[in-house]
């Protein structure tokens, strides 16, 4: 059996027919491509052209939306656009390094202590392969919150820079109500400013003067969605709300393609919705969001590379000590192939969004988990591991749910109490969950906005938004942080996330356009990108717990996805 017909035989058997003209003039190359794109469902000719003409991120996903949202309009040069339009926004591999096995377009790579292989082998680094120093080395072990607008921090053992832009200040006091009503307000009114700029919104009446309006007048109301209903018949029915009153909006499944996005509404998000006027109620025409502007891929003057991990967990006896050691084997440049090695000294920045412990009390048996059962020795030890990173490396560290510091968002950054080794390590910036710094700024180039949030609220749209739950869920980190940014908001639904409320502006907004979202939490790895930017969720350094098993989680540790600041290229290093 030749390659393409075994292509052909696989595809069959996970449900999809191929043409086998299609294949006919293939060569490995493209081969390879295909069988590694895992969420390649279709194989059409357009598909083939895109696998040949580039190595691009690709979100088969989305593509495949646009073809079918093409086919039902029958207008094929609007399809053409987006293909079009999709080269040109993502990030690329590679080609000369090869293609491996692919999570969504992610390059995974085993690092080989082999000077013989390179980034396109698939060999395992074997334990015994490292030294006896390697792997003992690792194991030794008032008034108004303030937003910080932070000036380039001073390093003397790099001449890197950490710029953060943005880390926030909880000062606590007694809260009232009148707190709350700040933060949704202030929500709704950097929302709505957004949505009056988009070109469906030129007309918007607020809900008030709606009610001098005639019945069956077309109508755009911007709004924050208060409640959401299903009638006997299967339609939807929300109530949303702006400061002059509420109204109902009535979503009719005769329209599937709207009713299909309405189900993706949730509770709290602001929109614009435009359609026809009724008695006291708006039959649904169009729903509008805040979301995002195409960006420019910025790339940097310097071939600098960026790091993303996330999860360490350590004190947990799930904890996976070996991998870790493996990783930082490598970032020392003591294991790995030429070109390998040659990358780890070239790493200028370590993001690290948030877990670094695995906390205590955090789950129901988690006692019965920890190897370490105190929460200072924990961070104790995580220092001990970190410090091992050469001092030319920038670390930036945000706090997650397991981590010392209250659950409520924003998180404050770490505490001297619990960890001062932290606070003692010269290449770390720690930083509050959400933050937002800024890395590889030079005399010629702006530098990169890297957005930190840990990711407490993806639970609950795992749990909640039907077209994240039914294509993927966990194992979709893409897709939830496509919602969040396409609403402009971390958690647009109150009961998402605990929220800490003495901001007189609500700190989850996403006001400032990163040319980088990093997340974690949810221990899988996934890279994608989203109108110009680049979406990285890091994996994890603990195997399953039985809490994770109940929910029916299925953790992906030790991946690390690294970034070439100078060209984005992508690729995704395993260390299991």
């Amino acid at each position: 059996m030749n390659p393409s017909q075994k292509i052909i035989e696989d595809m069959f058997n996970k449900g999809f027919l191929v043409n086998q003209d299609l294949l006919k003039d293939a060569n490995q190359t493209l081969l390879d491509k295909i069988e590694c794109e895992e969420d390649l469902l279709v194989l059409n000719e357009d598909y083939v052209n895109v696998l040949v003409q580039q190595t691009s991120l690709v979100d088969w996903y989305d593509l495949d939306q646009y073809r079918v949202d093409v086919e039902k309009k029958r207008d094929d040069d609007l399809y053409q656009a987006h293909l079009q339009n999709f080269k040109e926004n993502n990030p690329s591999f590679n080609s000369s390094l090869g293609v491996q096995k692919q999570q969504i377009s992610n390059l995974k790579v085993e690092i080989s202590k082999t000077l013989e292989n390179s980034f396109n082998t698939t060999l395992s680094v074997p334990s015994e392969s490292l030294t006896s120093e390697d792997s003992s080395s690792s194991l030794s072990l008032a008034s108004e919150p303030l937003i910080a607008l932070a000036s380039p921090l001073d390093n003397l053992c790099s001449p890197q820079r950490v710029e953060i832009v943005i880390s926030y200040q909880n000062i606590p006091h007694k809260y009232e109500v009148s707190d709350f009503t700040t933060l949704f307000l202030s929500r709704y009114r950097f929302l709505e400013n957004l949505l009056r700029h988009r070109s469906e919104c030129q007309n918007v009446l607020t809900i008030g003067r709606l009610l001098s309006k005639k019945e069956k007048e077309t109508v755009t109301v911007i709004g924050l969605v208060e409640e959401i209903n299903e009638t006997q018949k299967g339609n939807l029915a929300l109530t949303v709300e702006d400061p002059t009153g509420r109204i109902k909006i009535f979503f009719s499944k005769e329209n599937p393609e709207l009713f299909h996005q309405a189900k993706d509404l949730v509770f709290d998000e602001v929109i614009g919705i435009s359609g026809k006027l009724g008695d006291k109620i708006i039959f649904a025409e169009n729903i509008i969001w805040p979301d995002l502007p195409v960006n420019q891929l910025k790339k940097s003057d310097q071939e600098e590379y960026i790091i993303f991990l996330s999860d360490v967990h350590l004190g947990s006896n799930l904890f996976l000590k070996e991998e870790f050691n493996k990783f930082l084997s490598w970032i020392k440049g003591k294991v790995g192939n030429e070109q390998q090695r040659e990358i780890a000294h070239k790493v200028k920045y370590i993001v690290i969004a948030g877990d670094l412990v695995d906390g205590v009390g955090i789950y129901p048996t988690q006692a019965e988990e920890l190897e370490i059962n105190e929460i200072s020795a924990q961070y104790e030890q995580f220092c001990n591991l970190i410090k091992e990173i050469p001092l030319d490396k920038q670390i930036i560290i945000c706090p997650g749910n397991h981590d010392a510091v209250h659950l409520a968002e924003p998180q404050s950054s770490f505490d001297k109490t619990f960890a001062p080794g932290l606070f003692k390590l010269p290449n770390v910036t720690l930083v509050t969950n959400p933050a937002i710094v800024n890395v590889g700024k030079s005399a010629s180039f702006s530098g990169f906005n890297v957005l930190l949030y840990h990711g407490y609220s993806f639970d609950y749209y795992v749990a909640n938004v039907e077209s994240i739950r039914n294509n993927g869920g966990y194992h979709r980190a893409d897709l939830i942080m496509k919602f969040l940014l396409k609403r402009r908001h971390l958690a647009p639904s109150f009961k998402s996330t605990p929220y800490f409320p003495a901001h007189k502006e609500d700190p989850l907004l996403v006001k400032i356009i990163p040319d980088f979202f990093v997340s974690g939490h949810i221990h899988y790895s996934n890279i994608s990108n989203y109108k110009g930017i680049t979406l990285v969720c890091g994996s994890c350094w603990q195997g399953k717990t039985s809490f994770q098993e109940k929910l029916g989680h299925e953790p992906e540790p030790a991946r690390v996805p690294i970034v070439n600041l100078k060209t984005r290229e992508i690729k995704v290093l395993k260390f299991i």
